[in-house]
């Protein structure tokens, strides 16, 4: 049974003449510790269907599946729960709390689901450690460069032990190296520690991570490739796709 599936997912903002139909029965399937890359032209529904994966947002159609269960049948209270304890998610632009320190940040989730503020530091401490901020633990975000802010971010997506790492344009506000040493991060997240991690992402570079990527136009999966074990391959390989998709 994979770890997070999607049956006939449609998005529908407006009606009548005005509607614009952002995903259009979009049915894809990830397995645990599995990393899918989603990409596609611009406008083509790839936000849209991380928001949907994550209960940020309801369909319009359709239904998404998490663990065996369907997130719509869930109530508020229990949606909101898996969220903050199956579902780790990590932004273009960090969301980090500027007053607080990294391992606060990182701590956040966990110390808001009530663990005491000794547990949930020594968690957040842990995976900071993992992450190569064991000795930046102290320092706030402005301290910290745009890829060190990351790490935080990524630390605090991963604290309450959450089976799936949801990204969306996760590297979109670093440069090349940064980026990259992100995109290696997140395959680590789902290889050494068995996450699930769907990422957003427009640059192929960083795509070449995944196992897989899902290729989206007009909010309709158009195809779905398997990577092999060579970077460089890969890059070239989605960058032909892309161009082939076209804008």
């Amino acid at each position: 049974m994979p770890l997070i599936e999607t049956q006939n997912l449609t998005k529908i903002y407006g009606s009548g003449s005005t509607a614009v139909i952002a995903l259009d029965h979009v049915n894809l399937k990830v397995n645990q510790g599995e990393f899918v890359a989603v990409m596609g032209p611009s406008g083509c529904g790839k936000s849209t269907l991380l928001h949907l994966l994550g209960g940020l947002d309801n369909p319009s159609e359709g239904q998404v599946v998490i663990e065996g269960a369907s997130i719509a049948k869930m109530s508020d209270d229990a949606l909101t729960e898996m969220r903050r304890r199956k579902i780790g998610f990590v932004f273009q632009f960090y969301n980090l709390i500027p007053v607080l320190s990294a391992v606060e940040n990182a701590a956040l989730p966990v110390t808001l689901d009530g663990i005491k503020p000794t547990e949930s530091r020594a968690r957040a401490a842990e995976w900071l450690k993992r992450f190569g901020l064991g000795d930046r633990q102290n320092n706030r975000p402005d301290q910290l460069s745009g890829g060190q802010q990351q790490r935080v971010a990524i630390s605090r997506a991963l604290v309450a032990e959450p089976a799936l790492i949801l990204a969306d344009e996760p590297t979109g506000n670093l440069d090349t190296r940064s980026g990259d040493e992100i995109a290696g991060l997140l395959r680590d997240v789902s290889k050494k520690f068995g996450r699930t991690v769907i990422m957003v992402t427009h640059d192929p570079r960083i795509a070449a991570y995944a196992d897989r990527i899902v290729f989206l136009k007009d909010g309709k999966v158009i195809d779905e490739t398997l990577l092999e074990t060579r970077k460089v391959k890969n890059i070239e390989l989605v960058t032909d796709k892309m161009n082939e998709i076209g804008d």
